[in-house]
């Protein structure tokens, strides 16, 4: 990375996302995510893209530019439609690639795990005007769709298939089109290899 991009911050952030795919978060295992992992490499441009349009007035441009021209190739080679508007907690995980759409207003919290064919999208009317917020430690599964001004609570678990647009409780899991919460068990051993604030991996298992 460039020397001038050395945050702290972001740092963390790309490293909570590394272990994800890898967990390890040292140089070989960033290597090894990047050349073979699709979603970390997308998440990688997406991060720093995010990071330099707040500096565009300087010479972090030039940083940017190139970043953006990166982020949107991969975008069209692997199918991710992700805005770096979209608010996205650390410990991102894309798993394989293909038609995955986030809206730019949703919010995604930490250790968010999507599959392929994803569909994140806001409402433009009607009671649930507006996009959908994930807590931390949720689990959406292939070909589901969130859709409107929705909260999915912490460590749920959305199916393969589901369409969701209510509010959906703390460790649920729905399942079915509409859907419909049938569990409590959550998101638990779906969600691994995530690390801490402090940058320390987390067990596996409810409880954290």
């Amino acid at each position: 990375m460039e020397a001038n991009e050395l945050d702290p911050a972001l740092l963390q952030t790309l490293r909570a996302d590394l272990y994800r795919y890898r967990g390890k978060a040292d140089r070989r295992s960033f290597l090894a995510a990047y050349l073979h992992d699709p979603g970390f490499r997308y998440t990688y441009y997406l991060r720093k893209v995010a990071f330099y349009r707040k500096r565009r007035r300087s010479l972090a441009i030039f940083a940017y530019a190139w970043n953006r021209i990166l982020l949107n190739r991969y975008r069209f080679k692997y199918g991710f439609d992700i805005s770096p508007t979209t608010s996205i907690g650390s410990g991102f995980y894309l798993g394989h690639f293909g038609g995955v759409v986030i809206s730019p207003d949703a919010v995604l919290g930490d250790n968010i795990n999507i599959a392929p064919g994803v569909t994140i999208g806001a409402a433009s009317r009607g009671p649930r005007t507006g996009a959908p917020t994930l807590e931390d430690r949720v689990w959406v599964g292939t070909n589901a769709i969130i859709v409107g001004n929705v909260t999915i609570g912490r460590e749920a678990l959305i199916a393969p298939g589901a369409y969701v647009n209510f509010d959906v409780p703390p460790n649920a899991v729905v399942l079915g089109n509409p859907g419909k919460v049938v569990s409590d068990k959550g998101s638990g051993g779906y969600v691994n290899q995530t690390m801490d604030e402090s940058g320390e991996p987390m067990l596996s298992g409810r409880g954290w």
